[in-house]
């Protein structure tokens, strides 16, 4: 594998397993040193040693991305550990349960904006801070085909990654002249960890329907977390120069059907 990242810093939220351990592999395996961040510290943990294992460099952060305080720490340990930050991923999310917008319980709809808006839009505020002041860098965040389409009985969800497309627009277009280049991922269906622990908490019929949905993506089938990781790290590599605001839906044209 190329190490197109040698001597850079990446770093990557959500990074405990599916799409952000398999980024933050990728990134390691191509020469970056990177920042794991999550709140599960075992799997965040275990994330570090996979890395340690293939010969790369990594450190673990136990962070809430919606606490303002511990993502400025965030970055500042980054930087007082590898000396800089060249990459960012916002990849932290949770996806809630399957039930129509009058069901929502209200506590619900605010922790899932929450962590999936508000965790992006703090990651790039200070991101974004620092990159201004070293020189520029890249910023990908992770939000869903549900940020492109309805997605019907996960409103709260599909409402974030929304709101995490807009920020990824705006934010883009402010500082392309300024040598931060922000793009946003869109996958469909991915198998990860999260959305197997969503599938058992189903009943049976919405479970059934969870099943099926891998036959609505024209290519036949779900996503390995390793095909989002390779369109991440094309984001943010340098092949990628003139992307800007771009999103990208990583969807198996679920989005076109």
């Amino acid at each position: 594998m190329e190490r197109d990242f040698e001597g850079r810093v990446a770093l990557v939220t959500g990074a405990s397993g599916g799409i952000g351990r398999a980024t933050a592999q990728m990134f390691a395996a191509r020469g970056a040193k990177v920042a794991v961040v999550d709140v599960k510290d075992a799997d965040g943990a275990e994330t570090v040693e996979l890395i340690k294992q293939a010969g790369g460099e990594a450190f673990y952060m136990r962070v809430d991305v919606s606490d303002e305080a511990a993502v400025k720490e965030m970055i500042d340990k980054t930087v007082a550990t590898y000396g800089g930050l060249n990459h960012a991923v916002n990849n932290a999310g949770i996806l809630g349960h399957f039930m129509p917008l009058h069901m929502i319980d209200s506590t619900m709809f605010d922790q899932i904006i929450a962590v999936n808006l508000r965790g992006v839009f703090l990651g790039m505020k200070y991101q974004i801070a620092y990159m201004l002041e070293h020189g520029g860098g890249t910023i990908v965040n992770v939000s869903s085909a549900a940020g492109l389409h309805a997605q019907p009985n996960l409103a709260a969800y599909s409402a974030s990654k929304h709101g995490v497309l807009g920020l990824t627009r705006t934010a883009g277009v402010e500082y392309a002249a300024q040598g931060i280049r922000i793009n946003s991922v869109h996958p469909g269906g991915v198998v990860t960890p999260m959305t197997q622990e969503i599938f058992a908490t189903m009943n049976e019929e919405a479970r059934k329907a969870a099943e099926q949905a891998p036959d609505q993506h024209p290519i036949g089938h779900s996503a390995q977390p390793e095909e989002q990781a390779a369109v991440i790290c094309f984001l943010s590599s340098d092949a990628a120069s003139n992307v800007v605001a771009a999103a990208f839906a990583v969807d198996g044209g679920l989005t076109q059907a």
